[in-house]
C-alpha cells in the first residue's frame, strides 16, 4: 500500500478499486470511556465517500450546483472492536452497487497499527433533486470509473487540491 505524507492520508489500491484514508481519533470523538462514540462512524463513512468521489474528480459542491443532492436511504454499521482515543484508523471505501438512481458505498475501518477490523458498514444513497424528488444519477456519477483518475493537478503536499475549471474541461471533466 502506498503512503502519502499529507493528512488525511489517502490512496487507491487500483486492483481493489477502493480508496483508503486515515483518521486520527481525538478526545472529541470518544465517549466517557475513551471509546469512539458509535454514531461517529457514520460521519467517518461520509467523509470517506466525499474523498472517494473527489479522487475521481467529482466534487459534491458541483453536483449541488447542478441540482443534485443525496439522501441516505439505508445504512448499516457492524461494530467489531473498539477504537480508542489516540488510535489512527484506516477507512477503506468502495462502490459495491450502482443503479440508475442510487449508489451503495461499503466501508471497512481498521486500526492502523494492528490492522484489526473495528467497523464494517455500508450506506445506500439516492440521487434527488433540490426538492427531494428521486432523479437519475448525474452523468459524472454514471460515467464514474471504479478506479481513480490521475490527478489533473497534484502537488505532492496537497493531494486534495482540485483542478481549475478550464483544465478540467480540457480533460473532458464536467464541473459546475
Amino acid at each position: 500500500m502506498a503512503r502519502c505524507r499529507s493528512f488525511p492520508c489517502w490512496h487507491c489500491d487500483s486492483r481493489q478499486f477502493r480508496l483508503t484514508m486515515e483518521i486520527e481519533i481525538h478526545y472529541e470523538d470518544t465517549d466517557c470511556a475513551g471509546v469512539v462514540y458509535y454514531a461517529n462512524y457514520l460521519k467517518y463513512f461520509e467523509r470517506a465517500r466525499t474523498y472517494y468521489l473527489r479522487d475521481r474528480n467529482i466534487a459534491v459542491t458541483d453536483l449541488l450546483r447542478g441540482g443534485t443532492q443525496f439522501m441516505v436511504t439505508h445504512a448499516e454499521v457492524h461494530y467489531r472492536s473498539p477504537a480508542r482515543y489516540g488510535h489512527v484508523l484506516t477507512i477503506e471505501t468502495r462502490v459495491t452497487h450502482r443503479s440508475k438512481a442510487t449508489l451503495t458505498f461499503s466501508h471497512t475501518i481498521r486500526e492502523r497499527a494492528s490492522r484489526q477490523i473495528v467497523v464494517e458498514g455500508s450506506a445506500t444513497l439516492a440521487s434527488v433533486n433540490l426538492e427531494g424528488k428521486l432523479k437519475r444519477l448525474p452523468q459524472p456519477l454514471r460515467d464514474m470509473p471504479e478506479q481513480p483518475l490521475p490527478p489533473l493537478i497534484a502537488p505532492p503536499d496537497s493531494p486534495l487540491q482540485t483542478a481549475p475549471r478550464s483544465l478540467a474541461r480540457r480533460h473532458g471533466k464536467q464541473s459546475g
